[in-house]
């Protein structure tokens, strides 16, 4: 319930020991600051890991088809398994369980020209969302869309390796290139994580692919990334109910023996990204633990701060009680004045460290420390643990002030 002569209360205290409380008001802030400041630290340094570990997308699952090595249903073993459209669809089944996905058709190596300059270049039909699956990107232009499919257009995306070999330093986009005899209009140019031997490629649609090349509606294999989960348990766990059952459908509709390991490739990748995981939930846990330790550091001030006071009001409060009051009403006076000066400092801070992360944040790249951010969620976290800190330091302050005896209090000097 509010109370007017409440916070008279407080204010008429805080202005008597305006140092005194400034002070103790500027260790909690810097403790909020500095926990909020770790935390988008984290953030950022779980960004550049990622980017620095990952040359394809962290959560991909890639599916290729090999060669049967059991017999099934009569049908003998070395049977070369071929992946089409209708495998692909049959894999992707429910759309909402996937990200991305993309399907592709491979040509290893194929001479490219362009005027005089001319090199030999492998050669992907893909879809628009092989771009994150690869984690492409798009340096001038853009890459396949979905028109491009639906079109069959002659329209191709370069590496930035082809685009030094055939253009120089020259803009390629809307020049044409010969492939196989056609001319096809570069529309895009990406740059890859890999380096020369990824970008050592040429995209066109799918589609296209497929009838330049005689392909019909055979694909080379499919791609998949499922929703990304911060905890790796989990995230493994989804990885590895998606693969089974695409699995088993595949090897159903073409006849593979389940218990046949070579017939049907599945690459995981959320398993060779456990490390990643673990250091970046070892460098939350430190994190936390070195902002905990820091704001503590300033709550025990508060607590200090809070007995003080309670024995400079020594008297005040045994004529409370000789008056009538009771020991819970001793205790709300102190847990109030106590969570004030703990909410109201620590939001300071955390309004400082959060417009520091908001501004400065987005300038911040570095090779293992990408855009500091804290989210909603965070904040909020640190507000609730505000108002408990701020509790658990006014209260045994409160409780010594509450059992005092009021004919103690009065002979107190």
């Amino acid at each position: 319930m509010f109370s007017l002569e409440r916070w008279q209360e407080i204010f008429e205290t805080i202005s008597k020991n305006k140092l005194r409380t400034f002070l103790t008001g500027v260790s909690v802030a810097s403790g909020i600051f500095i926990l909020i400041i770790l935390l988008g630290v984290s953030v950022g340094m779980q960004n550049g890991i990622e980017k620095q570990f990952q040359n394809d997308a962290s959560n991909i699952i890639n599916i290729y088809p090999g060669y049967t090595t059991l017999e099934y249903k009569g049908l003998n073993p070395k049977r070369r398994i071929q992946f089409t459209n209708e495998d692909y669809e049959l894999a992707l089944g429910d759309k909402e369980e996937v990200v991305h996905k993309s399907s592709d058709f491979q040509i290893w190596s194929r001479l490219i020209s362009y005027k005089k300059e001319f090199g030999s270049y492998r050669i992907q039909g893909v879809m628009p969302d092989f771009q994150y699956l690869e984690n492409a990107s798009i340096i001038e232009g853009r890459f396949i869309n979905q028109l491009d499919l639906d079109h069959l257009e002659k329209h191709i995306i370069i590496g930035n390796r082809v685009k030094k070999d055939l253009f120089k330093d020259n803009s390629p986009l809307g020049e044409y290139i010969s492939l196989s005899g056609l001319n096809f209009k570069v529309v895009g140019v990406y740059t890859d994580p890999g380096g020369d031997r990824e970008e050592a490629r040429v995209y066109i649609p799918l589609t296209t692919a497929q009838v330049v090349f005689g392909a019909g509606i055979n694909i080379r294999s499919m791609g998949f990334t499922l929703p990304k989960v911060d905890d790796y348990d989990e995230a493994l766990a989804e990885s590895n109910k998606f693969t089974a059952k695409i699995e088993r459908q595949l090897k159903a509709k073409l006849l593979v023996n389940p218990l046949d390991t070579s017939g049907i490739f599945i690459s995981n990748n959320i398993e060779n990204t456990k490390e990643i995981y673990q250091l970046i939930s070892a460098m939350k846990i430190f994190f936390w633990f070195v902002g905990i330790a820091t704001l503590l550091a300033g709550i025990i001030g508060v607590s200090n701060i809070m007995l003080i006071i309670v024995k400079e009001r020594t008297k005040e409060i045994g004529i409370r009680k000789a008056l009538g009051a009771k020991p819970m009403s001793i205790v709300a006076m102190v847990l109030h004045e106590s969570v004030f000066v703990t909410a109201f400092s620590g939001l300071i801070g955390l309004i400082l460290a959060l417009a520091l992360l908001e501004f400065v944040g987005p300038m911040v790249e570095l090779d293992f420390l990408i855009n500091p951010s804290v989210n909603f969620n965070i904040a909020m976290t640190t507000v609730v643990i505000l108002i408990v800190a701020g509790a658990v330091a006014g209260f045994f302050p409160a409780w010594r002030g509450a059992k005092i005896k009021p004919i103690d209090a009065l002979r107190d000097e």
